[in-house]
């Protein structure tokens, strides 16, 4: 331990992170940087660095990475659809590798010897930091204290903030750990921890309940170009004022809540609570845009790509090589994703109303019941006894 002299350490100012800055000093004898990355956790940051600098951190930095989030993690996410296990938004394991990055940045730019984390050793988290800090610099020190320590749940970590006057939000009331970010907030252990326990409504924060939403529908429309949302009713947005948009739309109508049961990377099952507002009315309006503009196989080839596209972000392998080969492959899909979606929100869910673009490959011509003279309906008895052929081989040989 006496060979690390300086660490930057990913720090919240919530129970793991403050307990962790303490225990770093105390056991490694070396100085700690404090590092909080603003991703629009909605809440004031102010208290970060008068906290650190009390519990004992030598310098701190704040930096703001909202808009970096949306535009390079978040957006590209969602011109891919990609969704984990059929309902997780990946709202945390977006926000890992930017956080890992700009701690990285950090690091060197101190000189440091180490980068430390929160993450618990049966977590995903560890892997999608640790996963990200190795791609930058290979030769990296990482400090797990999760996988170090003796404070082995968060009532000893409570115990030891109360040993050492640090002040913490959690209570033994109140357990469970959250995490948010502008696309989401997540909820999990304690109560959490048995899932067939329901999670009150008192626990979320971004969204009313469903019942509770208001009862008059609400119209949106929004505008995509190159497959990323650019205006919400005509009105042109940055990529953080987009979802910030969304999440205030999406959540006062009730959008956006999920109970699951998610299977870890690291192998065990992990329930967990989550609401995505913005995210959820974002993807279904981008898919509403991709039904009018995308090429039928291309569109295929694309979803096909998406459970391995989200366990790639779900496990941490942002920064891989095979995540830059699909992020390119998708977004060439893309260039033709531009116009208008109309939305109605309404008592949690998001209805599409309609959909027009300038690169529509949808025809009413060739769509229509009506009379037509672009389509030859006979053509299609060629069509269908040519597709059945190998049925019909198949069936008169085993007869």
């Amino acid at each position: 331990m006496s060979d690390v002299k300086k660490v930057v350490l990913a720090y919240s100012g919530g129970l793991d992170t403050s307990v962790i800055l303490k225990w770093l000093i105390e056991s490694y004898g070396c100085e700690v940087i404090a590092f909080s990355a603003d991703v629009g956790q909605e809440e004031e940051l102010d208290f970060i660095e008068p906290k650190a600098l009390k519990t004992g951190a030598s310098k701190v930095y704040i930096d703001d990475l909202r808009e970096e989030f949306v535009r390079d993690y978040v957006f590209p996410a969602f011109r891919a659809n990609a969704m984990y296990e059929g309902e997780y938004l990946l709202g945390t394991s977006l926000a890992r590798p930017l956080i890992a990055k700009r701690q990285m940045e950090i690091a060197k730019l101190e000189g440091a010897d180490a980068v430390s984390h929160g993450a618990t050793g049966k977590g995903n988290d560890q892997v999608r930091f640790e996963l990200s800090y190795f791609s930058i610099d290979p030769h990296i020190r990482i400090i797990a204290p999760w996988r170090e320590w003796d404070l082995t749940s968060r009532t000893a970590l409570m115990a030891f903030a109360a040993k050492h006057d640090i002040e913490v939000p959690n209570t033994p009331k109140k357990p469970y750990s959250t995490d948010r970010n502008m696309l989401h907030i997540s909820y999990e252990g304690g109560v959490l921890e048995d899932p067939w326990q329901e999670a009150t409504d008192d626990m979320y924060t971004m969204s009313v309940a469903p019942e509770k939403a208001p009862d008059t529908p609400e119209t949106i429309e929004i505008t995509f170009r190159a497959g990323n949302p650019v205006a919400v009713n005509g009105e042109e947005l940055s990529p953080a004022r987009m979802l910030k948009t969304l999440n205030t739309l999406g959540g006062r109508n009730g959008i956006g809540r999920i109970d699951l049961v998610e299977n870890r990377f690291v192998g065990m099952k992990s329930r967990g609570v989550y609401e995505t507002p913005g995210g959820t009315v974002l993807r279904k309006a981008h898919m509403a845009m991709e039904s009018i503009t995308l090429d039928r196989e291309v569109a295929h080839l694309r979803d096909s790509l998406i459970p391995k596209y989200a366990e790639l972000v779900y496990n941490g392998f942002w920064f891989s090589p095979e995540m830059r080969l699909l992020q390119h492959m998708i977004d060439e899909t893309q260039t033709v994703v531009n116009g208008v979606v109309r939305l109605k929100l309404y008592k949690g869910q998001c209805y599409v109303l309609g959909r027009k673009s300038d690169n529509s490959i949808y025809s009413e011509a060739f769509a229509t019941f009506e009379d037509d003279r672009v389509y030859q309906q006979r053509d299609a008895e060629g069509f269908i006894r040519l597709n059945a052929l190998r049925l019909r081989i198949q069936r008169l040989m085993q007869k």
